[in-house]
């Protein structure tokens, strides 16, 4: 397993930041569905929010491995703030570095990786899904410009963000190479914020839908050449899927921490319910899928560093760590039993929050076809 010195000092920084910064205010943003924008800007300022981004753009300039030990502190005191933090990196800020002209990265990056502007990431739309050549938001070329139409949804950042990279249809419809991506500005005409979604879940995650009319942007917005958009969607999903296996590591952490103490702590028949072997398997079972799940997410971690195709291990981290995720903060709140069902215990929170791991990103299902898919190439009829 990867460890440093720098590792070692980045995730105690991000502890600490977590404790200090977000635990005092959890329940406040998640009852009143508030995103903390200034929150943000103190992320940027530590560097959490440019953490692959090289020093030269502003950034921190370190890797994957400090990136999970990141969102995992982080999400292991509040997934919303976790899942800000990762969709932020791994998505729109990570799209204009690993894509971007040097022009749109020296114009872009610095203020993402400083907080000053916040990103968003828009891809899906209600009625296509994870069926991304089917999009409906298309983009039309009209000489040095492009006129987009069309709609998101369950978009991070949907209405606070300053800078979106959105995927549009330029293509026939149906192909993969009908995709073009878009550096779209918060200032720009034609561009639309609508519904703020009321969610079960990392409700101090903004969530909304984002319109564009007549959206005007220029040639030098493109991402790429025409019709790249897709694989480079791709791509950043490779990356994001790590994101969220972080995610949801730190998420089932927090809620076995939560119930390893309580069940200390909570005395039943004049013992504490940790000595009974029903809360202690739980306890044992919690432990060792979470260190599988840590395992698998470091593995794509050490191969992303690596520059090796690591779709099929970031789509098992993902999947895997986000089911575990559910199953821990599940038995968590069991263990809590009645106190673990009111909102005066941690627990509810994670168990509210962690469901959205195995759905972001891609659901569960969508990652057992990708892995599928990625274990039939590896065994080809002779």
């Amino acid at each position: 397993m990867y460890k440093s010195e720098q590792l070692t000092l980045v995730r105690q920084s991000a502890k600490e930041f977590a404790e200090r910064k977000i635990r005092p205010h959890i329940m406040e943003w998640d009852e009143a569905q508030i995103f903390p924008i200034d929150l943000m800007k103190q992320l940027g300022e530590q560097g959490f929010l440019g953490v692959l981004v090289p020093e030269e753009y502003g950034g921190a300039g370190l890797g994957y491995h400090e990136y999970v030990a990141i969102i995992d502190e982080i999400a292991q005191v509040c997934g919303s703030i976790g899942l800000s933090v990762a969709a932020h990196n791994s998505l729109c800020t990570n799209h204009i570095l690993q894509f971007g002209s040097e022009n749109q990265k020296q114009q872009y990056l610095p203020q993402l990786a400083s907080g000053n502007s916040i990103g968003a990431w828009a891809l899906t739309e209600a009625n296509t899904g994870s069926d991304s050549a089917r999009m409906q938001c298309i983009a039309r070329r009209e000489g040095d410009n492009y006129v987009i139409n069309g709609s998101k949804c369950w978009i991070t950042h949907g209405k606070s963000s300053d800078v979106l990279v959105i995927m549009t249809r330029t293509g026939e419809l149906g192909t993969r190479d009908n995709a073009t991506a878009f550096i779209v500005e918060r200032s720009n005409t034609g561009l639309k914020f609508g519904k703020k979604e009321n969610k079960l879940g990392m409700r101090a995650s903004e969530t909304a839908e984002v319109i564009l009319e007549d959206c005007v942007v220029p040639l030098s917005a493109r991402l790429g050449n025409e019709g790249e958009g897709f694989k480079q969607a791709m791509k950043i999903l490779d990356g994001g899927r790590i994101s969220i296996a972080a995610l949801s590591l730190g998420i089932a952490k927090g809620a076995m921490k939560a119930a390893a103490r309580y069940a200390q702590e909570r005395h039943q028949f004049g013992q504490a319910i940790a000595n009974f072997q029903g809360i202690s398997f739980k306890l044992a079972e919690m432990a060792t899928k979470i260190h599988g799940a840590e395992l698998m997410t470091l593995h794509a971690a050490d191969l992303k560093m690596e520059g090796t195709h690591l779709t099929k291990e970031a789509a098992m981290a993902k999947y895997y760590a986000s089911e575990v995720a559910v199953e821990v903060a599940t038995d968590a709140v069991q263990i809590f039993g009645g106190y673990g069902y009111t909102k005066d215990f941690p627990v509810e929170k994670f168990y509210r929050d962690a469901k959205l791991c195995t759905i972001g990103e891609g659901t569960s299902e969508i990652q057992k076809i990708v892995i599928a898919r990625e274990v039939l190439k590896e065994y080809p009829i002779a």
